[in-house]
């Protein structure tokens, strides 16, 4: 394990534990709202979102209510970067892997807005994964292929004093929490 590995590991114990706690307190409907306000700028564009796992904050109702079409990641193997795959609410589901739910019918569809799980995030614009890497591949394919907005959707007790960070992480255009929205400018560190 290399020292950015070690340090990774330890701001996640520290940030799954502030999740776990902000869990179940009443604060995802709040930053519902603020989510749906953000996504407002893409209007009817494709969107991606997420099926929860474990405590991450739930964005399906934000997810069910966009009038454009949606998709949910699907990891195809490791070290591979994410597909998205449509899905409505209705949709017949099956599990994917690390227990995420997935569509049972694999229709793809490329994203120009993404919401992002997270364990943990700072306030320079970086966001703490699980550790696979899923994510920052998959930004970088689809950022290098057009404009995409991409937002991490978290509780405000995951904020970290600073996501160790190596030059593969993919920095957020924006994050936000049950106190609203906070834009990272591009230029900044």
């Amino acid at each position: 394990m290399t020292a950015i590995d070690a340090d990774k590991a330890a701001a996640r114990k520290t940030a799954f534990a502030a999740r776990k706690a902000a869990h179940g307190t009443g604060r995802d409907a709040v930053a519902q709202a603020h989510l749906r306000a953000a996504l407002a700028q893409i209007g009817d564009g494709a969107l991606a979102g997420y099926m929860p796992i474990r405590t991450e904050i739930d964005p399906v109702p934000v997810m069910a209510s966009h009038t454009g079409r949606v998709g949910v990641p699907v990891i195809l193997g490791a070290g591979q970067p994410l597909d998205f795959h449509e899905w409505t609410p209705d949709c017949a589901m099956m599990d994917g892997a690390f227990g995420a739910r997935i569509p049972a019918q694999g229709v793809d569809l490329t994203p120009r807005a993404v919401i992002v799980p997270l364990v943990g995030f700072d306030a320079r614009g970086y966001r703490l994964g699980y550790g696979g890497g899923f994510y920052d591949r998959t930004l970088a394919l689809l950022r290098a292929a057009g404009p995409v907005l991409v937002l991490g959707f978290a509780y405000d007790a995951q904020e970290l004093p600073e996501v160790p960070i190596d030059q593969y992480d993919q920095r957020l255009d924006g994050i936000v929490t049950e106190s609203g929205l906070r834009h990272f400018p591009s230029g900044a560190p």
